[in-house]
């Protein structure tokens, strides 16, 4: 089951389920994470939003062997997690809209989005993927500048200014993808292939990833785990390739679809 989350010709937001042939979604009545019932009554898309609002949103660095490889830094032992602000999220169509005080070196990362379908505090490897609502793709839009010198190493500030969190373009329910752990992920930018590989080659596995960090914290119904990007990001390439004002990053996992955002200057 594909969900949306949408605003309906009528200028109403609705979760529902889409139909792309005739842009329109049957409507989801009650909580998604909880009791809810797919209706008969449907609705016509004006544009889809972000899938979810997530309480949380938890990233991982450095979680693909070739992208800790091309930044020169060695393996994590155990996941390395950041927090985005939940204000950085947005939605697919929904512009990346870069400050136009800076950052002035902002990057693209391609990223499996894993939602968390109820609480889950101490969860085996076994029962993490019980845990687990469904998927959809992300792009960490990361401002360098920030992460590596402005911030002093600290990540979250750089990662969480305003729309640098796409989502989308949907929420695919667990049961379509039985393994996210072989997934061909890619991100082209301005239609050039700049990220290309497979969710096989993380270093740590979904599994791994919820029950780890269900031991320091409680994940909440609707949290978003970004699960870490491939290598091909921009501050690696020589020279640098950041975004800017008039680019369009596509961000494609098998399985879930899509997600395309462009880039303009903040007005």
């Amino acid at each position: 089951m594909k969900i949306i989350r949408f605003e309906s010709l009528t200028g109403d937001t609705h979760y529902g389920i889409y139909n792309p042939e005739t842009n329109q979604a049957r409507l989801i009545k009650g909580n998604i994470f909880g009791n809810f019932t797919v209706s008969e009554e449907t609705a016509g898309v004006k544009r889809l939003l972000a899938p979810l609002s997530p309480p949380n949103v938890l990233a991982l660095g450095l979680n693909y062997r070739e992208h800790a490889d091309e930044t020169g830094i060695s393996y994590p032992d155990v996941p390395i997690l950041f927090i985005k602000g939940t204000n950085s999220v947005t939605g697919p169509g929904s512009p990346i809209v870069l400050p136009k005080e800076g950052p002035n070196e902002v990057d693209y990362e391609a990223e499996l989005a894993v939602i968390i379908g109820a609480e889950a505090k101490n969860v085996s490897r076994d029962e993490a993927m019980n845990c687990i609502y469904g998927y959809t793709c992300a792009n960490d839009v990361s401002a360098r500048d920030w992460q590596m010198k402005r911030q002093k190493g600290q990540w979250s500030r750089g990662k969480s200014f305003d729309t640098f969190c796409p989502l989308g373009p949907w929420i695919v329910t667990a049961d379509e993808i039985p393994d996210p752990g072989r997934l061909a992920i890619s991100l082209t930018l301005n239609g050039s292939v700049m990220q290309k590989s497979n969710t096989s080659l993380m270093i740590f596995d979904v599994p791994a990833i919820i029950s780890q960090l269900s031991r320091s914290m409680t994940l909440l119904a609707g949290t978003a785990i970004l699960t870490g990007t491939p290598s091909g990001v921009g501050f690696t390439r020589t020279p640098p390739v950041f975004l800017r004002p008039g680019d369009n990053v596509t961000v494609s996992i098998e399985g879930i679809g899509d997600l395309t955002n462009p880039v303009v200057a903040e007005s």
